[in-house]
C-alpha cells in the first residue's frame, strides 16, 4: 500500500495538533472570559474559552471526514458526534479532548493509503463529493487559522509567544 502522500499530510495535521495543544497549555484560566477589544462596527470577537471550544471543533472536522471516507473501518467514530464542541471550555478540558481527537486523526491516516486521498466523499457542504484531500486540507486550513487566532489572543492579552510557538521548522536533511 503506497502511503508516501497519506505520511505527508498526517505529519503536517499532527504537527499543526500538536502545536495547538502547546498553545492552549499557554492560556490562562483567568483569561478564559476575556476577548480582544472590538473594531467599532463589527460582531463581538469570541473569547479565549470559546474559541478553545471552537479549536475541537476544527479536529472533529478530521474524524468527521475520515468517517465518512472509512464507514465500515472506523465505526466507532460515530461516537466522536456526540462530544461537545463549539462551548466554552477550559484549557485542561480543551486538552484532554484534543487528545482524544489526536489519537483519532492518527487512526483515520492508519485506515487510508495515497489512492484514498483522490477518492470522492459525499458531505452536507457538497452533495456531489469532495476529494479526501480536499476535506483533509480544508480541515487543516481551518484549524490552522484557529490556531493562530489562539496565537494571536495569546499575544495580545500578554503571554510570551513567538513563531516557535506557530511552526515546526524542520532541519534540512544532511547528506
Amino acid at each position: 500500500m503506497e502511503r508516501a502522500l497519506v505520511f505527508s499530510v498526517q505529519t503536517k495535521v499532527l504537527e499543526t495538533v500538536e502545536l495547538t495543544e502547546h498553545l492552549t497549555t499557554l492560556a490562562p484560566e483567568k483569561l478564559l472570559t476575556w476577548s480582544p477589544t472590538a473594531i467599532p462596527n463589527s460582531s463581538a470577537p469570541t473569547d479565549l474559552g470559546h474559541l478553545l471550544g471552537h479549536l475541537l471543533d476544527c479536529m472533529a472536522g478530521f474524524c468527521a471526514a475520515f468517517l465518512a471516507a472509512f464507514p465500515d473501518g472506523l465505526t466507532d467514530f460515530a461516537q466522536l458526534k456526540a462530544l461537545p464542541v463549539n462551548q466554552f471550555c477550559a484549557p485542561a478540558e480543551a486538552l484532554a479532548r484534543m487528545n482524544t481527537y489526536k489519537v483519532s486523526i492518527a487512526r483515520g491516516f492508519a485506515c487510508c493509503a495515497d489512492a484514498d486521498l483522490s477518492r470522492k466523499i459525499k458531505t452536507i457542504f457538497a452533495p456531489e463529493g469532495e476529494t479526501l484531500l480536499t476535506l483533509l486540507l480544508g480541515n487543516l486550513e481551518h484549524l490552522i487559522n484557529h490556531k493562530y487566532q489562539l496565537f494571536f489572543y495569546l499575544k495580545i492579552a500578554g503571554i510570551p509567544v513567538s513563531s516557535r510557538e506557530l511552526y515546526k521548522w524542520h532541519r534540512a536533511l544532511q547528506s
